[in-house]
């Protein structure tokens, strides 16, 4: 792969960055919909629990803004992954008004289970650059996400 531009059409302008990202973004998602509806669950449910493998214990405020969703969002889905068992919420013992949400077993387990599936997918979409420009798009994408934030 070359760190040229997307090619243009009749002297127009390549797509700006914000739409390439975009577009990635959905088709990320798109793909990742497909690999995680068999074990049934969402996209937006498989971040969240991702979130806790490498968090757990988060207020449902602290994950919602780290699966980037909204809180009300968040509330339905926690509804949603407790029903399933996948995780559980108890008490914060520094603030017995806040609860926590954590990882279960069988959180952690569907998690391995798909584990394999997604690498595949992140694999697909990085094959085609050399480890050098994979890990300069991580180094990149890391920080324009610190630029906006």
């Amino acid at each position: 792969m070359t760190d040229s531009p997307p090619p243009t059409t009749a002297g127009k302008s390549p797509p700006s960055l914000l739409y390439l990202v975009k577009r990635l973004e959905l088709l990320v998602r798109s793909r990742l919909e497909e690999l995680v509806r068999p074990a049934g669950i969402t996209a937006l449910q498989y971040t969240a629990l991702t979130v806790l493998e490498r968090h757990d214990g988060l207020s449902a405020a602290q994950l919602a803004r780290d699966s980037f969703v909204t809180a009300q969002s968040m509330a339905d889905m926690v509804r949603a992954l407790e029903t399933r068992g996948l995780v559980r919420r108890e008490r914060n013992p520094s603030n017995r008004r806040e609860l926590l949400i954590l990882l279960t077993a069988a959180g952690r387990a569907l998690l391995d289970d798909l584990a394999g599936p997604v690498g595949e997918l992140e694999e697909r979409m990085i094959r085609d650059l050399t480890s050098r420009q994979v890990g300069q798009f991580r180094t990149t994408l890391a920080d324009t996400w610190r630029a906006l934030s």
